[in-house]
């Protein structure tokens, strides 16, 4: 095993040329594509001829060659030779590809309209000033020979000699100094000599963070089973069976999957547990990772009235229950009236304490030992958890479709097969929480009547002023306070109505703070006969 070290140092433009054409630096299947535009090509090449800092490259040193790696952007890189080191690159992708795109001229590939930026000028008109670029990318009926240089040229003898024809006497001397300057040029690299690739994760975790994202959970899948396991084409083909029941968004969530993946098979889902999984091993059981994920689908559905992913005030809480019913051979697990409350009194309990708002790992690699043990020898356990509901909740929360407060809230109203206001009918569950959108949910007391009384949007969207209204009855209803919408609503079925959308019979006395507490407080019985 090569120790864990890291050692800074320099590398010219010309060993990087070498090195990518030799094969020895190469880039990570995980690593997203090169994203640059022209402008930024040009401007980095400005920034090494006037010696500003442009950033160091991160490179990860093993002798084990990855199975699945990326180009270098247009540019495929050439094998390297047995048992020799590669570098990888972890950080400065970007960088690298427009250095080696911009002077290279060895790798022969069909560049297309845009890979333009391979194309870099230096302008000998340009204003010598430190703020604006020296450089820029021309099409090539826009390049005039006596005012642009080609750069591409300056590490190509027969290309640089070709290119200087022409030029008067102060353009060879201008020119011969830029080129100096990047023949000169050093890239700072850190390198980072392990083979051991949680620490290498991490580091790729911590230096993309403040760039665009890639999943630690990616990154791990990518280098872990690319070659002999395609998991993505396995997620696809998931997201494709779950599409009827509403759950394609599960299969499409990489990072959800792997967690899924990672918790039934080794209990465990941490990056680090991921790690100690082998292609093979997943391979072999992932039918019972996908019949675990349709048994959580299955439960949330048929005893939570869950529709679909973005129902669920953490997609999280599907890891847990697909552990609980993973099983080989497409079995079914069976449960038992009490394992059954047990799950159910979990899941409400980890809505309302916001359970994986925070401290996600740790909570969830507790509550995956506590539901094999559940499923295991009917060993209650995995509800208890520290839990409160309170008023405030419904009365100082806002309704926003996205938060964890309003899809819990949402979830728990459908629990209570609300009624019509209009006709007293059921409401159509399955197709308000499917399309699940602002439509469907309005304002018990109408916000033209509160903005009558000068209230702002704030505290007309309290969640204790919402139910599962449709458009069409709200339309119905009208702007009009509580006491005159009441003639629209069925006598007979008004109090069936009211219960079934856990509102007082008293939002018919027009008095707004009145109705948030008493509203607030059935809200809170009703949560608490949901989680106990």
């Amino acid at each position: 095993m090569l120790p864990y070290s890291e050692v800074m140092a320099d590398l010219s433009i010309r060993k990087v040329l070498e090195q990518v054409q030799n094969g020895q630096l190469r880039i990570p299947a995980f690593q997203r594509g090169f994203v640059w535009d022209a402008d930024r090509v040009a401007y980095l090449m400005d920034s090494i001829h006037k010696g500003y800092p442009f950033g160091a490259l991160i490179l990860w040193r093993t002798k084990e060659q990855l199975k699945i790696e990326r180009q270098l952007g247009p540019f495929k890189i050439p094998d390297r030779e047995a048992d020799f080191p590669v570098d990888y690159v972890l950080d400065g992708q970007q960088r690298l590809t427009s250095i080696f795109g911009v002077f290279q001229t060895e790798i022969e590939t069909e560049l297309h309209e845009d890979d333009a930026w391979t194309k870099v000028y230096y302008d000998f008109q340009a204003e010598k000033d430190v703020q604006e670029s020296q450089f820029l990318v021309l099409p090539d009926d826009q390049v005039d020979p006596a005012r642009h240089f080609p750069i591409g040229s300056f590490f190509d003898v027969s290309g640089f000699r070709a290119a200087t024809e022409g030029l008067s006497a102060p353009q060879l001397e201008e020119i011969d100094r830029v080129q100096a300057v990047f023949k000169e040029a050093d890239i700072p690299v850190q390198m980072i000599e392990t083979d051991d690739r949680a620490k290498v994760a991490i580091v790729f975790e911590r230096v993309n963070r403040m760039g665009v994202e890639l999943d630690i959970f990616q990154l791990l899948s990518a280098w872990t089973w690319s070659e002999e396991f395609d998991l993505q084409d396995k997620f696809a083909d998931l997201a494709e069976d779950l599409k009827p029941f509403g759950f394609a968004a599960v299969g499409e969530d990489s990072n959800l999957l792997l967690r899924c993946c990672s918790a039934v098979i080794g209990g465990d889902a941490t990056s680090s547990g991921l790690l100690g999984l082998n292609g093979a091993e997943v391979r072999d059981r992932f039918d019972e990772i996908t019949n675990g994920i349709k048994g959580a689908v299955d439960f949330l559905r048929s005893n939570l009235k869950v529709e679909k992913l973005d129902n669920l005030p953490y997609p999280t809480l599907i890891v847990p229950l697909a552990v609980y019913f993973a099983a080989p051979n497409a079995k079914s697990v069976k449960v038992t009236n009490d394992q059954r409350d047990e799950l159910v009194r979990w899941f409400w309990r980890a809505c309302f304490s916001r359970r994986f708002s925070a401290g996600v790992l740790r909570n969830l690699s507790r509550d995956v030992a506590e539901v094999l043990a559940l499923r295991k020898s009917g060993t209650p356990g995995i509800a208890n958890i520290p839990w409160s509901v309170d008023r405030e909740l419904f009365t100082e929360s806002r309704f926003t479709a996205g938060s964890v407060a309003t899809k819990t809230f949402i979830l728990m109203l459908a629990q209570y097969d609300p009624l019509s206001f209009v006709s007293g009918s059921p409401v159509a569950l399955g197709d308000v929480l499917r399309h699940y959108n602002r439509k469907e949910f309005h304002h018990i007391n109408p916000q033209k009547f509160l903005k009558g009384q000068g209230r702002d949007i704030a505290d007309v969207n309290r969640l204790a002023n919402f139910a599962i209204i449709s458009a069409s009855d709200n339309k119905t209803l009208g702007g009009t306070a509580p006491s005159g919408y009441k003639s629209k609503m069925p006598a007979k079925s008004l109090d069936k109505i009211l219960a079934s959308a856990l509102c007082p019979l008293s939002v018919f006395d027009d008095d707004y703070e009145a109705f948030l507490i008493a509203r607030g407080d059935l809200l809170v019985d009703a949560a608490k006969t949901l989680a106990s």
